[in-house]
C-alpha cells in the first residue's frame, strides 16, 4: 500500500486544508447566505459550492507551477506569501470577522458560486496551501494520489457539513461552532508561522 499511498502526506494535506476551509465554521455563514432558500435549493447550493471550490483548487494544483515559472516566482516566495495570507485568515477566524459575512441582497446572484465556492471555500489560503504541497512533493504517482485523496476527503467533509448544515448547527449550537472556529484559527496561525519559517530557511540556504 505504501507504494501507491503516503499516509503522512495525506494526513498533512487533509489536516491543513480542513483547518483552512473549516467545514464546521462555514456552516453558520452558509445558513445565513441561504436563509431564503428552500431545503432543495439549499442542497443544490451545497453541491455547487463544493464543486466550484474543488475545480478552483484543482486548476491551481495542475497549472500553478506553469504560472509560477512564467512569473519567475520561487517556492520559498510562495511559501512566505502563503504563510502571511494564512496568518491573516487565522486572525479573522480568531477575531470572528469570518462570521460577519452578510448575505447578498441581489437574488440574481448565485451565492453558491460567489462568495461560497470562492473565496470563502477556495480562498487564497486553500489555494496557496495546495500549491505548496504540490510544489514541495516529488511529483511522483504516490504523492499525487496522496495529495488528491487529501483534497477529495476535505471536500467530502465540506459537502457533508453544508448538506446537513441545519443538523450540524443544531448539534453544535452557536457557542460550539464559535469555539471550533477559534480553535481552527489557532491551529491555522501555527501552520502559517511554520510556512514562513520554512521559507526563511530556504532563502538562507539559497
Amino acid at each position: 500500500m505504501s507504494h501507491v499511498f503516503d499516509g503522512r502526506l495525506f494526513s498533512e494535506v487533509f489536516i491543513t486544508l480542513f483547518v483552512i476551509m473549516d467545514p464546521p465554521g462555514i456552516v453558520p455563514i452558509f445558513l445565513g447566505l441561504t436563509s431564503s432558500m428552500t431545503g432543495k435549493q439549499r442542497a443544490r447550493a451545497s453541491r455547487q459550492a463544493v464543486l466550484v471550490a474543488g475545480g478552483v483548487i484543482l486548476a491551481f494544483a495542475l497549472f500553478g507551477q506553469q504560472l509560477l515559472s512564467y512569473m519567475h516566482i520561487t517556492l520559498p516566495a510562495l511559501q512566505a506569501s502563503g504563510g502571511l495570507l494564512l496568518l491573516l485568515i487565522s486572525m479573522e477566524l480568531l477575531t470572528g470577522k469570518m462570521e460577519s459575512v452578510e448575505p447578498s441582497s441581489n437574488k440574481a446572484v448565485n451565492v453558491a458560486l460567489v462568495p461560497l465556492g470562492t473565496p470563502l471555500l477556495a480562498g487564497p489560503g486553500a489555494i496557496v496551501a495546495t500549491m505548496v504541497f504540490v510544489q514541495g512533493s516529488d511529483q511522483s504517482t504516490v504523492d499525487w494520489v496522496s495529495i488528491g485523496l487529501g483534497v477529495v476527503a476535505v471536500h467530502l467533509c465540506l459537502y457533508l457539513a453544508l448538506r446537513f448544515a441545519n443538523v450540524v448547527h443544531r448539534v453544535l449550537r452557536d457557542s460550539g461552532t464559535i469555539l471550533i472556529t477559534r480553535i481552527a484559527g489557532l491551529l491555522l496561525s501555527a501552520i502559517a508561522v511554520q510556512l514562513i519559517a520554512n521559507a526563511i530557511r530556504a532563502f538562507i540556504k539559497a
